[in-house]
């Protein structure tokens, strides 16, 4: 859609348009790429847990190294929305139900069972 209105506006003659735009398809084409390369986020087994940023790599953080796992609930504009939050001292891991494919309550719920 936005490379859609970004070729709209350039036959329009509205550079501006354009100059929003086109950083604008990047980004969501770069995030839709990420989502295909990268389908799994967080993964878990007696180890510990493998979690995945971005195109960046992933990082094995072992059970004993976790600090907390916890589930920020928040309500605003009357929606309700979680994050799953893992920490680990160093690093504080963030994942929404998006990044998840389920409810982060869920997971969280999963993670503390294997943990301990």
């Amino acid at each position: 859609m936005c490379a859609g209105l970004g070729v709209y506006w350039w036959f329009d003659d509205d550079y501006r348009g354009v100059i929003l735009a086109v950083p604008a398809a990047v980004l969501v084409g770069a995030m839709g790429l990420r989502d295909v390369l990268v389908p799994v986020r967080l993964a878990a087994d007696e180890s510990g847990i493998t979690v995945v940023h971005g195109f960046a790599g992933s990082r094995h953080v072992p059970w004993e190294s976790i600090w907390d796992i916890n589930v920020d609930v928040r309500r605003r504009w009357g929606r309700r929305s979680e994050m799953l939050e893992i920490d680990t001292g160093d690093h504080l891991h963030l994942f929404s139900a998006h990044d998840l494919g389920t409810s982060p309550t869920e997971v969280a719920a999963v993670l503390r069972r294997r943990g301990t």
